[in-house]
């Protein structure tokens, strides 16, 4: 019987998010105040007044919704939380996997925050706007998916980017192929295939040019071994050397989010109940459709805090 700490992805920011944290506790105002002295400019601005489509430009939502994980992690660590002995592993949703090690230590804060800022924009400048595609397939298999889009690469690159489990799998890559793709993965049965709003084809090979900006960035970071291990994005295994973590980070860029046997590997391996330090709750949703014998709980919110430290002292 074990806890891990899940950390959400792009696609749960809210403007708004974390607001309520700060007014509520010094810890979390602090998060916000060293996010925003790291970026040299007020983040927070953006993420508490919006628009909501500034908030939502990639170099934008990576650090902000890390800011908001990190900020639960210091209010629960202030109050008693003790990573060590409390938490078993952690894990993140793709940019997540950065909230995810700054928790455990293996970043500084200040550091994730310029890493996110340097990922997001290195993510959108690699491919022109409009060249690339990412799109959901709800309701069919794995194989199946990879199979249409191994057909539809006579069109361009295209290639599973999420196994998000519960029937919901995101292709990605050049669009002519996931429109492709999409339209085969309808011919063989997918529920739906939906083209998604993004910025760029996200965990694609077209992300090549943003890996090797990471590359380089990991390489100046310093770096320690994560207090509890890390289930890794690329591998769905946990990791703890700081050397392996790098290199997989640089290869999750292109490479896919297995979140659905990362799940699975929780179940595997006595973990009953991921709690989703962060904004929304799209991580809590995917633990019950893949694996109904582990508990997703979000932990958001003020009131959402508190419960979490009685059920650790329970």
């Amino acid at each position: 019987m074990a806890i891990a700490f899940t950390f959400p992805g792009q696609g749960s920011q809210a403007v708004g998010m974390g607001k309520d944290l700060a007014d509520a506790f010094p810890e979390a105002a602090g998060v916000f105040a060293e996010v925003d002295e790291a970026l040299g400019e007020k983040l927070t601005d953006v993420m508490w007044n919006g628009p909501d489509e500034v908030l939502t430009l990639t170099a934008n939502a990576q650090p902000a919704l890390m800011a908001v994980s990190i900020a639960v992690m210091r209010v629960l660590e202030a109050r008693g939380l003790d990573m060590k002995t409390q938490v078993s592993f952690v894990a993140g949703h793709s940019l997540g996997e950065y909230s995810a090690l700054c928790a455990a230590g293996t970043f500084s804060l200040a550091d994730t925050a310029r890493l996110l800022r340097i990922r997001g924009n290195a993510m959108q400048a690699a491919v022109p706007a409009g060249q690339g595609a990412m799109a959901a397939i709800i309701g069919l298999e794995y194989s199946a998916v990879d199979a249409v889009c191994t057909a539809a690469r006579t069109l361009g690159a295209c290639q599973v980017a999420n196994d998000n489990g519960g029937g919901q799998i995101v292709i990605s890559g050049e669009k002519a192929a996931v429109e492709k793709a999409a339209a085969l993965a309808t011919e063989s049965g997918a529920k739906r295939a939906i083209l998604l709003p993004v910025s760029a084809p996200f965990h694609s090979s077209l992300m090549a040019p943003a890996a090797d900006a990471m590359r380089v960035a990991l390489a100046d970071v310093s770096m320690n071994a994560p207090l509890v291990p890390l289930i890794a994005n690329v591998r769905a295994a946990p990791i703890s050397d700081p050397l392996e973590i790098a290199g997989l980070l640089v290869e999750q860029v292109t490479g896919q989010v297995r979140w659905r046997e990362t799940v699975e590997w929780f179940a595997a391996n006595d973990v009953t109940t991921l709690y989703e330090i962060g904004a929304g709750k799209v991580l809590t949703g995917l633990a019950r459709r893949i694996d109904k014998s582990v508990t997703g709980i979000a932990v958001n919110s003020p009131a959402d805090i508190e419960t979490l430290l009685a059920s650790l002292s329970a």
